[in-house]
């Protein structure tokens, strides 16, 4: 609990003094940590004041500088773990998604936790501080014992003269709106030269919120493409959506029909026929026909989710292939695209942004891979 750090060996009856000292004082200074640093024997000899300095003690010739530092609290593994918990609900779910703790231990100087999101459960850390938390750990062995994780080669993708991008997605889901956000540059820069659209996961996680805009955009897609980006690129970084404390939010939609200069009477019109078509409100108001009894089936691209195997959000098929991306950036997903090219247009020579966004609504960068995903 004490540290006393000395630059210079002082001599034995120095030390006995200073060991009294520090024995005398372990009582009264037991929530303090004792930082002392000794400096030279010249260093007293040069003071030519005369005036012995507040914070110094000299024995035996030597300085020593005497700081006193407050030792921060640790909290308890409840308390702790229940504070990333909140965090997590604040900041990093969806709404109409909430994390529950589980249960809680000590593990090497960290608390280990496990949290329930939608009946699925996942483990954390956090700082017994409460004041770091690390939302995946990776369990480090000694080189010489650990067994090597068997090689994966990444699927290989076939050439076209020009490739064809699916992206599908659930719209609200945190890490579906970071694939988008990464699409749109690339989309803007390649739509000329490669079949490239966002598609739609065939059930929802986030409220109605997220069906209702699922069938707007797949509507955009279908009617007004040349609108379509403007109007994505308006719908990722709304922040009124952040901070909405409802369980079913809904992003500020309206302004970036505006701000795409969208139809609105068009669009109406394909709501209706699409929502008619494939039985978007009817299978929301069924909840017999619901995902696990949890999740509202959206069979608009329902086809296309079964024949690429599709399972959660964000997934990325190109010419018929679903593939990984090794970083979420919209340079690692023009790079992918190009690589599927017969013969590379000069638009691939273009560099893009390396970063990865901030997961969720809104602009920024994120300190992190934003590699998860929502279902799956």
């Amino acid at each position: 609990m004490y540290k006393i750090k000395m630059t210079k060996k002082v001599g034995v009856g120095a030390g006995l003094v200073l060991l009294v000292l520090v024995a005398g004082g372990i009582y009264f200074f037991s929530n303090y940590q004792f930082v002392r640093n000794a400096t030279a024997d010249q260093t007293a000899a040069n003071d030519t004041t005369g005036t012995a300095k507040e914070n110094k003690s000299v024995l035996s010739g030597s300085v020593l500088d005497v700081k006193i530092v407050k030792r921060e609290r640790d909290l308890s593994p409840n308390e702790a773990a229940q504070k990333a918990i909140d965090y997590a609900n604040k900041n990093l779910l969806s709404a109409g998604s909430t994390a529950t703790l589980v249960s809680v231990n000590e593990e090497n100087g960290l608390y280990t936790f496990k949290l329930k999101v939608d009946k699925q459960e996942y483990e954390s850390y956090v700082t017994k501080n409460g004041k770091m938390l690390f939302v995946q750990g990776v369990k480090m062995e000694d080189a010489t014992t650990a067994t090597p994780p068997a090689e994966t080669k990444p699927a290989e993708v076939g050439k076209r003269d020009k490739p064809d991008v699916k992206i599908f997605v659930m719209s609200y889901c945190p890490f579906g709106l970071v694939a988008e956000k990464i699409f749109l540059p690339v989309y803007d820069l390649l739509k000329d030269k490669a079949d490239m659209g966002i598609y739609f996961v065939n059930y929802s996680m986030h409220g109605k919120a997220e069906i209702d805009e699922n069938l707007r955009q797949y509507c955009f897609e279908k009617d007004q493409k040349a609108k379509y980006s403007a109007y994505l690129s308006c719908f990722v970084a709304d922040t009124a959506y952040n901070n909405c404390k409802t369980g079913d939010c809904a992003a500020d939609f309206g302004k970036c029909l505006l701000a795409a200069k969208i139809d609105e009477t068009q669009l109406a019109k394909c709501v209706s026929e699409s929502d008619a078509q494939f039985k978007v409100t009817a299978n929301f108001n069924d909840k017999a026909s619901w995902m696990s009894g949890q999740y509202p089936k959206f069979d608009v691209h329902a086809d296309l989710n079964a024949k690429y195997a599709v399972e959660g959000s964000p997934t990325f098929v190109i010419n018929d292939t679903k593939v990984e991306l090794t970083a979420r950036t919209a340079e690692e997903l023009k790079k992918t695209i190009c690589a599927a090219f017969n013969s590379e247009p000069a638009e691939c020579a273009t560099v893009l942004s390396s970063e990865t966004p901030a997961s969720g609504f809104g602009t920024g960068a994120s300190t992190g891979t934003s590699g998860g995903a929502c279902g799956g």
